[in-house]
């Protein structure tokens, strides 16, 4: 029996949303999705419309209010319903492709950066890449700002390094609402 299910995604690329839909239609499937910076979105419009938000692959570094992305997290959530956030782990960014330590970790500044994987593009599009402004949490920082939205925090995994490293590269919180 085939599983099921209403997907909504909330991105702010116009280049994600048109993949996402050729992929879709590729599988047969429909996804409704919302373009927009999620910090505007109408949160009346989405609240209590989810049983599961699934958010993943090193997103929380755009974020620079980290308290009202969670709180409108824990809006769109029904009740019981359940965050799965896996996300690059903040020790990831105090360590260069060396392996060197970088002292960096409490820093709460923004920082200027490349788009991600822009380095898999060719130079000359490259130049024509805007800058992002990113912002590194601690992991108490996103532990406790998922517990103060009002979550209750389930599970904390950490993933060592994508080559077995002895380092821990990502982590999954699964919080329920």
């Amino acid at each position: 029996m085939p599983i099921c299910a209403d997907v909504t995604v909330f991105d702010i690329s116009e280049a994600n949303r048109r993949y996402a839909l050729e992929l879709a239609a590729c599988a047969g499937i429909e996804i409704e999705y919302i373009v927009g910076d999620i910090y505007e979105i109408d949160v009346n419009t989405y609240q209590h419309q989810f049983d599961v938000l699934y958010l993943e692959g090193g997103i929380l570094h755009y974020f620079h209010d980290l308290e009202a992305f969670t709180a409108i997290l824990f809006a769109l959530l029904k009740p019981g319903g359940k965050l799965i956030l896996s996300d690059y782990h903040p020790v990831k960014h105090c360590i260069n492709e060396e392996s060197h330590y970088i002292p960096r970790y409490f820093d709460q500044d923004t920082y200027e950066e490349n788009i991600a994987y822009q380095s898999h593009f060719d130079p000359a599009e490259q130049a024509d890449f805007p800058k992002v402004m990113l912002r590194h949490y601690t992991m108490s920082e996103i532990v406790n700002t998922v517990i103060s939205s009002g979550f209750t925090l389930a599970q904390l995994d950490e993933h060592r390094g994508w080559n077995g490293e002895n380092i821990p590269w990502e982590f999954t919180i699964v919080a329920t609402r």
